[in-house]
């Protein structure tokens, strides 16, 4: 009989650890051809804004060593239309869904959630705090605890979804972020988003991205997200959801050996539409030759010591 691989994240089981991330999936339904997004253990939603947004001009997005840029701008149909043309076809197939959520004030965010609320078949909300808060002058949300905590807080008292905020690395303390937002509610941290960087066309003399900068992501960031990630699962009380780098099953169980309950899957996809599923699939194949369940591969290094 195969080894168990369900895990529970706060109130939320989830049949495997394996999820994939905002902003690289589309809405889930776009990997329809590649196999059924409803075997893995869920999925991210493209960021949601409280209005349509189109995003950034071209360039977008370019390849870098061991990753890739993109400024795509937060580019998405908008709440209402996720409810209304979106949800339904993920809730009939039985997709466990977790909604990625942004705004540019705490009002934004809640309006959101109250919205989201409203139907079935959305499973937890992700804040993205990687978001400037206009009413801060720019500053991101998830660079200072004060704002990051007053975001969950308040989506918190909105919802009675799981709620999980996705950290950015480039936070001078994530720990002391991630311990805000735990004491503010948050049922789970998911870590890391992507770090800015830039690339320059030096026949053009001119940035490969319209908007100059992008976040970076792939295999080059996965050392750093580790990291991270211990720090985070050692100083926590709540789970942690790892992400950055994942491309393999072997990726992903770092992450777990490290103290991620579950993982998401991300620039992976562009590259193999079923990365995914091959992660899974990894995943249960190395607890089948180790004889262990998934939910025992977490922290395991800890326990192991030195």
């Amino acid at each position: 009989m195969p080894f168990d691989q369900s895990v529970t994240v706060g109130s939320l089981a989830l049949k495997n650890p394996v999820l994939t991330a905002s902003g690289t999936f589309g809405y889930a339904l776009e990997y329809d051809d590649f196999y059924d997004v409803a075997t893995l253990g869920g999925i991210c939603t493209k960021g949601l804004s409280l209005t349509p947004l189109v995003g950034n001009a071209p360039n977008r997005i370019c390849e870098t060593a061991a990753g890739m840029l993109n400024a795509i701008g937060l580019a998405n149909v908008g709440v209402e239309a996720f409810c209304r043309d979106k949800l339904p076809k993920l809730r009939a197939r039985g997709v466990t869904v977790i909604a990625n959520i942004f705004g540019t004030t705490i009002e934004e965010f809640v309006a959101i959630a109250e919205r989201i609320e409203k139907d079935d078949g959305v499973h937890a909300l992700e804040l993205n705090v990687s978001c400037p808060n206009v009413k801060k002058g720019g500053l991101l949300f998830g660079c200072d605890a004060n704002l990051s905590a007053g975001v969950t807080l308040a989506v918190k008292r909105v919802t009675k979804l799981p709620v999980w905020v996705k950290m950015s690395p480039e936070a001078g303390d994530a720990v002391g972020v991630a311990r805000a937002c735990q004491e503010a509610g948050a049922d789970a941290i998911t870590a890391i988003n992507t770090i800015r960087g830039a690339s320059i066309d030096i026949e053009a003399q001119r940035p490969r991205i319209h908007h100059r900068t992008g976040g970076l992501s792939g295999p080059a960031i996965k050392p750093l997200a580790l990291r991270i990630v211990w720090d985070l699962a050692n100083a926590l009380d709540i789970p942690i959801i790892g992400i950055g780098g994942i491309a393999t099953a072997e990726d992903a169980i770092e992450f777990m050996l490290a103290g991620a309950t579950a993982v998401q899957v991300g620039t992976a996809n562009f590259a193999d539409p079923e990365a995914g599923a091959k992660v899974m699939r990894g995943i249960a194949a190395y607890c089948e030759r180790h004889k262990v369940a998934a939910r025992d591969l977490i922290g395991q290094v800890k326990r192991n010591g030195p």
